[in-house]
């Protein structure tokens, strides 16, 4: 098998909620979507997706990925998608960095080696563990009432894990921890997630003033050496996010004793070959995981329930659906939640079928 024409798509993806909102005063209304097709001699065709939570989160950003995936494409034509390392190393040497541009391309490949094979991805992945996958709910960063009244609307989609968007003043977020807190239930739990964005002194305050909670810190300052600092302070469990972004900074990380949970999202280390070797890392040394991406719609979360669905249970600290934050859907087929849950599609590849009247005409075509 070979590949012979890579198109690009470009989709905007609405909110749901209207808009999503962080620290630092960040907010996005959309997500910007960019979907692959690679198509192959043998008649088979694969898609992944990249969509950047806007331009200031992460050093990633729409109109990037698709001009990186102009510069990197051509390079693929030609090549057997199916030999998956062959492939990564190949996207290395042609550009160096911006693993998020080569993330939708691994992801495609992925879905044509299950193509090939006839197999879902979470059965190349390992296979499934468990019936299906308990999700977690992002509750934009506002006043502490509303944040707590997000947290029972979602309750009542079945959700019973949180994740606070926090990041603000102390004494605000201490008030934003202790509302939802209060009108928590039995087995919820709630992360503080402030994206980086506190200082030492700060993230210290507020750890100290809901020391009394049974909640988990999340990436609470913007360098790994600040979070290493302040973890060896805290009582409550640390989870570091965008300090981890390769196999090489999660080993530092383990061996520095610097969190207790990692998040790895798809498209800042690479695609699902990279997700993967750090989530059997993670496996193999105890490390608990939330496997998510920055953003997306169907094809995306197909991805990320792949690889979620066949990480062992006792590791699976949480999971996103990133489907559904927004109002336009991508392909038929795609992971939908049910009472708080997902599973893996069950069929080859990705298991879905990208609507092709959504992805519209294609904004770059190569080979």
């Amino acid at each position: 098998m070979r590949i012979t024409r890579i198109t690009v798509h470009q989709v905007d993806l609405p909110l749901a909620e209207g808009s999503y909102s962080w620290s630092g005063g960040k907010s996005i209304r959309a997500y910007d979507s960019t979907v692959v097709r690679i198509e192959t001699d043998s008649g088979l065709v694969g898609h992944g997706e990249i969509a950047p939570l806007g331009p200031a989160y992460l050093p990633a950003y729409a109109a990037g990925a698709r001009a990186g995936l102009a510069e990197l494409a051509p390079h693929l034509i030609g090549q057997d998608p199916t030999q998956l390392g062959v492939i990564n190393r190949l996207m290395e040497q042609h550009l160096k960095g911006h693993p998020y541009v080569r993330s939708a391309l691994d992801i495609a490949c992925w879905d044509l080696l299950g193509a090939a094979t006839r197999l879902p991805i979470s059965t190349l992945l390992g296979g499934c563990h468990g019936e299906s996958i308990a999700l977690y709910r992002a509750i934009s960063q506002d006043a502490p009432e509303r944040m707590a009244e997000r947290v029972a609307h979602f309750r009542a989609q079945g959700y019973r894990q949180f994740q606070l968007k926090v990041g603000g003043g102390p004494d605000l977020d201490v008030a934003r921890i202790r509302a939802v807190a209060r009108q928590l239930e039995p087995g919820e739990i709630v992360v503080a997630d402030a994206n980086g964005s506190w200082l030492a002194h700060q993230a210290t305050r507020v750890a100290s003033a809901v020391e009394d909670l049974d909640v988990y810190i999340e990436q609470p300052c913007l360098t790994y050496e600040e979070c290493r600092s302040l973890r060896r302070h805290l009582r409550q469990p640390m989870i570091l996010d965008e300090s981890i972004d390769s196999a090489a900074a999660l080993l530092r990380a383990h061996a520095d004793g610097a969190m207790d949970i990692v998040n790895i999202k798809l498209s800042r280390v690479g695609g699902l070959t990279a997700a993967r070797q750090m989530r059997d890392m993670c496996v193999a040394m105890g490390i608990a995981v939330t496997i998510e991406d920055s953003g997306g719609g169907d094809i995306v979360t197909a991805a990320i329930a792949h690889l979620a669905h066949s990480t062992p249970e006792a590791f699976r600290f949480s999971v996103s659906d990133c489907n559904s934050y927004v109002t336009v859907a991508l392909a038929d087929g795609a992971p939908k939640r049910v009472d708080g849950r997902m599973r893996a599609p069950v069929g080859p590849g990705l298991g879905i079928s990208p609507r092709s009247a959504v992805l519209g005409d294609p904004v770059l075509t190569i080979g």
